[in-house]
This record gives structure tokens, C-alpha cells and sequence, in this order.
């Protein structure tokens, strides 16, 4: 059993939904913190910078600093930073890629760019996906902060990172490199970030394509939460399995409920019963 544990959580969904607090999410982080867990809020969500997530958080009453959001347009910026030290780029994005960039060394151009990245936006325009098409074919790297096709808004589902990255395959030819969730860079950097082990991390989340699917390919621990966009039913749709299934992170709220045991124990492989199958148990029990 690992004496370490920390986690990787996913927010909307899980934390929120919308623009309300999951019930018990807050008595959770704090657990977190008066336990001394180490753990990042993962998000690939590329529009804001970590300071403006930790305040959205903190206005709910998740009280955080930015140290703790690890966004997809910090995982690029880094990424790119290592592949090409102090490269230029022409951005499809917002103020969170932007800064992530300039910070790790990048300058946004208007011409002849290293790469041209796509994140998250509400300004896309026709002018600049013609303009990233001739960059691209010109011999621009097309880089994907996230290939989520859509994103849900107060006013209702709008386009994603994913679906203009689409755009930009199919008018190019041209495959993009994604760093967002479930790409393994993202994943290990929270990790490595947080300065925990494999078999110390866990993963919680509730998108199967995005969050557990991400955590299933590093070997973490996963925890799927049925508080978001995922059911119990869906499950049968998929070719891998959450490590754990939780109705949400109030389950994992009290103080009776041993994370390090539970964890610990999955870690080392000493689960007795799959986690599927345990709910269908559990489900079939009390009907």
C-alpha cells in the first residue's frame, strides 16, 4: 500500500455542473487539504488562465490558488516549448493559450508561424481559419490544445476546440497533435507536477473518452463520477472499465471512508471485485 496519494480531478461534472456545486464537493477539496493530498484541478478548457479558474472555484467555495488548475493550454505551451524553444505561433484561442504560451517562451505571430494552435473560442472567424489553412499547408504544425467536439455553455452546447481542428484536417490534409485530455502529455505532466508515482495517482472524472480513459492509459487509478455527463448504462459502450464508480465525490467526502486503504489497496492490485461488477451487484439489490 502507497503511504502517498494524490489526485487528478476533473471540475465540470464533477466539482460543478453548469454553474452549481455538486452537493459535498467542497468537504471533499477540503479533506484533501487538511489531509495533505496533493492534487491539481485538470481542465481542457484553454479560454481562462489558472488564476481566473481558481476565482470561478473559489466563488462557488472551493478555496484554491492557482497552483492548483493544470489547464490542456499549459500542457501545450510546455510541450511545444520542448519540442521547439522559443517558437512562434499563430492562435485559434483565448486569453488562458495566450499567456500559457508567452510564458513558456513562445511569440504569437500573424505569418510564417512554427505552429498554429487551436484552443478554445468564442472568435473564431472564417478570415482567421483561412488564414491558419494556408499557414498549415505552407508547412505549419497544426497543434490541438484538446479535440473535445463541443463544449456546454450557460446558453446551451457550442463548438469545441475538436470540431475547428476538424475544420482544419479536412481543408489541409494535415493531422494534428492533440495535448488535452486523454493525451498521455497531459497526463503525466499534472503527475509530474504534483511529484507523485503511478501507482500514487488517481483520476477522477466522468467522461470515459476524456478523464478515465486518460487515467487507464498511465496506469492511475481511475474513479469515475456518476454527477456528470457519464451513466451507469453507458458503460457497456466502452472497451475499458473505471478503476472505481462513485455517485460523486461526496462518497468520498467523510472521514470514514480510508482513501489511502482504498486507493493503496487498488494500487497494489488487492481490488476482489471489478468495479462494473460490483455496481451491477449493487443495482440489481436494491431493485
Amino acid at each position: 500500500m502507497t503511504d502517498k496519494l494524490g489526485f487528478l480531478i476533473d471540475m465540470d461534472g464533477v466539482i460543478y455542473k453548469g454553474s452549481q456545486l455538486i452537493p459535498g464537493a467542497d468537504v471533499f477539496i477540503d479533506r484533501l487539504k487538511r489531509e495533505d493530498h496533493p492534487f491539481l484541478f485538470l481542465t481542457n478548457n484553454s479560454q481562462r488562465t489558472r488564476r481566473d479558474v481558481a476565482m470561478k472555484l473559489k466563488r462557488m467555495g472551493i478555496n484554491v490558488g492557482e497552483e492548483h488548475i493544470f489547464t490542456c493550454a499549459m500542457a501545450t505551451a510546455r510541450f511545444l516549448s520542448k519540442q521547439k524553444p522559443n517558437g512562434t505561433a499563430y492562435v485559434i484561442g483565448e486569453g488562458g493559450l495566450l499567456q500559457a504560451l508567452h510564458q513558456n517562451g513562445y511569440s504569437i505571430v500573424d505569418s510564417d508561424p512554427d505552429y498554429v494552435v487551436v484552443g478554445e473560442g468564442r472568435t473564431v472567424t472564417a478570415e482567421s481559419l483561412e488564414a491558419a489553412t494556408r499557414m498549415i499547408l505552407a508547412g505549419a504544425k497544426l497543434v490541438a490544445t484538446n479535440i473535445d467536439p463541443n463544449c456546454p455553455t450557460a446558453g446551451g452546447t457550442r463548438p469545441g476546440c475538436g470540431a475547428v481542428v476538424a475544420f482544419l484536417e479536412t481543408a489541409t490534409g494535415k493531422k494534428a497533435a492533440s495535448v488535452g485530455k486523454p493525451s498521455p502529455v497531459m497526463m503525466r505532466a499534472a503527475r509530474k507536477q504534483l511529484g507523485l508515482a503511478t501507482s500514487e495517482t488517481v483520476v477522477i472524472g466522468d467522461t470515459m473518452e476524456t478523464d478515465i480513459f486518460g487515467g487507464v492509459q498511465m496506469g492511475y487509478q481511475t474513479v469515475l463520477a456518476l454527477s456528470g455527463g457519464t451513466q451507469f448504462d453507458d458503460l457497456v459502450n466502452y472497451a475499458f472499465s473505471p478503476d472505481s464508480i462513485i455517485d460523486s465525490v461526496a462518497d468520498l467526502a467523510s472521514p470514514e471512508v480510508n482513501l489511502r486503504e482504498k486507493f493503496g489497496l487498488a494500487a497494489a492490485g488487492e481490488d476482489l471485485m471489478p468495479a462494473v461488477n460490483e455496481w451491477e451487484e449493487m443495482r440489481l439489490a436494491t431493485t
